[in-house]
């Protein structure tokens, strides 16, 4: 049997929810229902198991991969009763479990094995759940398997993601503007980003660390001004300059609705500095983001906290006239820094 340990399903903090039939490491075998938007992260889950259960030397008589919007109910019953050859675990992956919510007989036949199954089994099953659905299957197999759910990463947990796997995957460090540039240009699409980031591992060579130079120079197509230095510039009382930096990020796709939620979440975190200093806004930071508590402590540091309030009430009217259909996105948050700016010149 591989020594391989996939526990890390169930100790990884960024794993959205995960089923608690029993304490981990579980005895292996059994069924296992990975399912979310972040296929990236599944497929590396649904990897882990494979290989903690299967034995190379028999693989050839112990592995079967199905597709769940092709097996028929009967193939399906066959292949999950047959016991495992020369080896402790015969391992059965079902991907597209989606295809068989619409099937009685094969529903019968997946919920019978997950439920009672056969010994010597392991059964992987891979689902994407489809918007709205109301089907059962998928609430039965979150409980009665051990179920992971893999959500998208927020794009605020990307920067992070970027430098954590770059570190210990490829070996060599990713220094913030470079992972924040590479976020702003990918988006929350990990399996994009990895390659990125082995291309860019190369790029950069053994023991460099990655810059925003490595970044440009790799070709990537980078937006003309990314969202979180721009977040920055305002957070550094730069309101100026990220007036003259709107137009450019509005022009790129940019809603006046997320800029404001994000504009929002950055200020409280600002307002946790003055209030509370840097102890309470590391205490607040998700996992992967507490790399921004220097940054931003230190752009705490320039807000009066009578500032911070202003700021956030002014947001809050933008936020209002927003929704209401009033005067343009632009127009709005420009009227805004130009409040700070002014307040600021006061000052």
């Amino acid at each position: 049997m591989p020594a391989v340990d996939p526990s890390f399903l169930f100790t990884d903090p960024y794993v959205t929810t995960r089923s608690r039939k029993s304490a981990w490491p579980p005895a292996l075998g059994g069924a296992f229902y990975l399912h979310g938007e972040d296929e990236f992260r599944k497929e590396k889950a649904l990897k882990e198991l494979v290989d903690a259960h299967l034995d190379p030397a028999t693989a050839d008589f112990n592995y079967d991969l199905l597709r769940g919007r092709e097996v028929e109910p009967e193939t399906l019953a066959s292949i999950l009763a047959t016991p495992p050859m020369m080896a402790e675990y015969r391992v059965v992956v079902l991907r597209e479990v989606e295809g068989l919510a619409t099937s009685a007989r094969a529903r019968e036949v997946l919920l019978g094995a997950v439920k009672n199954p056969p010994p010597g089994l392991a059964l992987v099953l891979s689902a994407t759940v489809p918007q709205g659905s109301k089907a059962k299957l998928y609430d039965e197999l979150r409980r009665q398997c051990e179920s992971v759910e893999f959500q998208s990463l927020a794009p605020e947990d990307v920067p992070g993601w970027l430098m954590e796997r770059t570190r210990e995957v490829h070996g060599v460090e990713m220094d913030v503007d470079a992972a924040q540039a590479l976020g702003a240009a990918v988006g929350v699409s990990l399996g994009i980003l990895e390659q990125e980031l082995e291309k860019l591992a190369g790029f950069a060579g053994e023991g460099a660390t990655i810059t925003l130079e490595h970044v440009r120079a790799a070709g990537t197509h980078l937006p003309s001004q990314d969202r979180w230095a721009w977040f920055d510039m305002v957070g550094e009382r730069r309101f100026r300059e990220a007036l003259n930096a709107l137009p450019v990020l509005m022009g790129q796709g940019e809603s006046g609705v997320g800029l404001v939620v994000g504009l929002a979440n950055h200020l409280l975190r600002l307002g946790l500095v003055v209030e509370g200093g840097t102890p309470a806004l590391e205490a607040s930071l998700p996992p992967r983001q507490k790399w921004l508590a220097r940054r931003l402590a230190a752009q705490g540091s320039r807000w009066p906290g009578a500032e911070v309030r202003g700021a956030l009430e002014g947001l809050l009217r933008v936020d209002r006239l927003l929704k209401s259909g009033g005067p343009r996105e632009e127009h709005l948050l420009e009227e805004w820094l130009l409040v700070l700016l002014a307040r600021k010149e006061a000052a």
